[in-house]
């Protein structure tokens, strides 16, 4: 391994306090002490103003440019809670807070839904009238809840079923199925891989609803025990393990005023991936990103929407690695036949302008900026906005992008993690964001000269409270010798460096996910700090495979995870053992899911360094995960034989070393439980001792009051074995 390098010193951050968190704070301390905000944040449509809930959250406020700015109460809960009982007297809402999660329809029209006795509304307030219209009622056991863009209509979920009610309340019962392993419009479909949050999609004109149809009878069902009867009982899940039959699914589409259906037709083999639909906003054609089960092949498809036919191909990506859609496509205002399509296909996840023949118009990129959250267009439509990271992944700006030029300019300036929108008129920017040393800031600024008016800045929240651990941001370098790599280091209460203290490494190392940034606390977690409280060096580093790095910090991993990850992390570990105030021969290590995959990897394959760790819900064989995520990065085990047979940790129980405290929810439909079951018994024919911790009653994450007990077991763990 070459020589560590210690880059980059970013910052720190001190608070002065009395105490150090309590165990229960590790959980519920992130509301305890949340620093002061607004919540509710949102422009009114076309308007210079934004709204807002108030502190108590009974009243929405709302903030004019004209008033410089200042709050007025626009509607109390009273108000609203009036309006209810005299529109739907025969039901009694009882509303805790204002609607938190609604929506400007125009200037003068919020939409929300209330949940009645047996009904969910939806509403439509007129805030000038202070009257309501329903605009939709389902039943309180409908899941999966989608309006249209008008809210004439509304789908939903009974069981595995989908069901409509339109405008005038009749019910339209779009399936029938009865069959286990037969589902209709469920967002978990393909495992909710590929950026899917949605199975069901409303046609602009409200007329009609695309939605998937999962056919997993043929998936192999999988037992979770359940342990709330005196006899234990089976409960089933579909779980298509790695190089196993996979689900067969299908795009349908529903017309409610001829009850016609149309299936999209995707073609075969059967066993592919129907990612990124999406509607043509002139509602005659359906797109669908077509991803082969290697998924290193995709094709964007064009159907007619009356027919289901194909089109045409508007284009094809390939990668010898993987290629991984995650955002439908994004039609540009007043031009139906142009569409912004997000890839990483050129080093970064970055916005491409096509038009519907498939022709690339222009790249829209800008250097080596990640798009992370697209934010919509002017009234023009002629610029876009979205949220991007720079320096290293570590900050998120808002950018501006002109659709003509590709001409793109950053927006906010001040160092960290913003999330910000523009108003309608494009003349203001509501901007929010937190760095290491500044809880939260609210500003207004004014796109043209780049003056701010400050809304609210957040005090310290932990001042005269708790005693905030020293944080500090470092960067190292991958052994390629050119990657950096972010990392985070917590010191010790009452730090003394002529003292030698105990380590918690605490990673993660998997896709989709990045533990060091630069907002608040340096994104460090509760049970990070209480850690170091307790005495403890905690450190956190984002190896290669982590996201929001771009496609070659990615795509190293391919077909050997937790190799180069691994790698990366004992540039991290070597640099810890340099310290002279580290003590080297007390070191732990704790992550979870595919943090404990990298934990109990670290414990196997170099085993020497890390004297206790716990690794939670281990992914142990890759062959026993399932294949929407597993055969992205290993491919099949029959395709890599020689990658799952090195990555397995199976066949490595007898080279553990150190304590190994291993934590799983026994109804984990994601890690099943047979992973720690199989790598115990591996350790019992080895001669080695593991700890293991199962709750009965949790998934692959433990939550609630629970939480807390596992935390203070964790903590417990480290105690027993790392501190003299």
């Amino acid at each position: 391994m070459k020589k560590l390098l210690l880059l980059l010193l970013l910052g720190s951050t001190y608070a002065y306090g009395q105490r150090s968190f309590t165990i229960d704070e590790t959980v519920f301390g992130p509301s305890k002490f949340s620093p002061k905000n607004l919540f509710g944040q949102k422009w009114v449509k076309g308007t210079d103003a934004f709204s807002h809930l108030d502190a108590s959250y009974q009243n929405l406020m709302i903030r004019p440019s004209k008033d410089n700015w200042q709050s007025k109460e626009l509607v109390s809960i009273a108000e609203l809670q009036t309006a209810l009982t005299k529109t739907i007297p025969n039901e009694q809402f009882f509303l805790r807070t204002f609607p938190t999660q609604y929506e400007w329809q125009d200037a003068n029209t919020l939409t929300f839904t209330v949940n009645g006795k047996e009904t969910v509304y939806g509403i439509a307030y007129n805030v000038t009238k202070k009257d309501i219209q329903i605009t939709s009622n389902v039943p309180s056991t409908a899941t999966n809840i989608e309006y249209s863009a008008s809210n004439a209509q509304t789908a939903y979920l009974i069981g595995n079923n989908i069901e409509i009610t339109t405008a005038n309340g009749e019910k339209i019962q779009v399936t029938k199925d009865t069959v286990n392993g037969i589902v209709n419009g469920s967002e978990f479909t393909h495992r909710q891989e590929f950026g899917i949050t949605k199975g069901m999609w409303w046609s602009p004109d409200d007329q009609k609803l695309l939605y998937y149809r999962k056919d997993e009878t043929m998936v192999t069902k999988y037992p979770l025990p359940q342990w709330d009867t005196r006899v234990a009982t089976i409960k089933d899940i579909r779980y298509p393990m790695a190089g196993m039959k996979n689900e067969e699914v299908t795009l349908n589409i529903f017309n409610t005023q001829t009850g016609h259906y149309t299936t999209l037709q995707t073609g075969t083999p059967k066993e592919q991936y129907l990612t990124i639909a999406s509607w043509d906003p002139n509602n005659e054609y359906v797109y669908v990103g077509i991803l082969n089960r290697g998924q290193d092949h995709l094709k964007l498809n064009k159907y007619n929407a009356k027919s289901g036919e194909l089109v045409k191909t508007l284009f094809e990506e390939k990668s010898t690695t993987w290629v991984e859609p995650q955002h439908a496509l994004i039609f540009t205002p007043g031009n139906s036949k142009q569409f912004l399509y997000q890839t990483d296909r050129d080093g970064y996840n970055q916005l491409y302008l096509y038009d519907t023949q498939g022709t690339l118009i222009r790249h829209l990129g800008h250097n080596d900026v990640s798009v992370i959250d697209f934010k919509g267009f002017d009234s023009k439509g002629t610029k876009a906005y979205y949220i991007g990271t720079i320096n290293n992944g570590m900050e998120r700006q808002l950018f501006e992008v002109e659709l003509k030029s590709g001409k793109t300019t950053q927006l906010t300036q001040k160092n960290g993690t913003h999330n910000a929108s523009i108003s309608d008129s494009g003349n203001f920017i509501l901007d929010q964001y937190s760095n290491l040393t500044t809880p939260n800031k609210i500003e207004v600024i004014t796109k043209k000269d780049g003056k701010s008016t400050n809304i609210l800045t957040a005090e310290n929240p932990f001042t005269g409270q708790i005693d905030i651990p020293k944080i500090e941001f470092k960067t190292f370098v991958s052994p390629d010798g050119k990657t950096p790599l972010n990392a985070r280091i917590i010191y010790p209460a009452n730090f003394d460096s002529s003292k030698k203290y105990p380590v918690m490494l605490y990673l993660y190392g998997g896709s989709h996910a990045q533990l060091v940034t630069d907002r608040w606390l340096g994104a460090a977690g509760y049970f990070d700090m209480f850690m170091a409280q307790k005495g403890y060096v905690v450190f956190t580093l984002d190896n290669r495979g982590s996201d929001a790095r771009g496609r070659d910090f990615t795509r190293v991993t391919h077909r050997n995870l937790g190799e180069s990850e691994m790698a990366d992390q004992l540039v991290g570990i070597e640099y810890l053992k340099s310290l002279p105030y580290v003590d080297s021969d007390n070191m732990g290590i704790f992550g979870w899911s595919y943090g404990g995959f990298m934990t109990t990897s670290l414990m196997t394959k170099h085993n020497d360094i890390f004297k206790a760790a716990v690794a939670g819900g281990p992914v142990m064989d890759w062959k026993y995960y399932e294949a929407m995520y597993g055969e992205r990065y290993m491919d099949t085990p029959e395709e890599n034989p020689e990658g799952y047979k090195k990555t397995s940790l199976l066949n490595k129980a007898n080279k553990l070393n150190g304590h190994l405290l291993i934590i799983h929810g026994a109804q984990d439909p994601v890690v099943v439980q047979q992973h720690i079951m199989d790598f115990v018994e591996q350790c019992i024919k080895a001669g080695k001792q593991v700890d293991y911790f199962l709750y009965p009653k949790h998934e692959h994450n433990v939550s609630g009051r629970d939480r807390i007990h596992m935390y203070d077991k964790i903590a417990k763990y480290f105690d027993l074995h790392l501190k003299k």
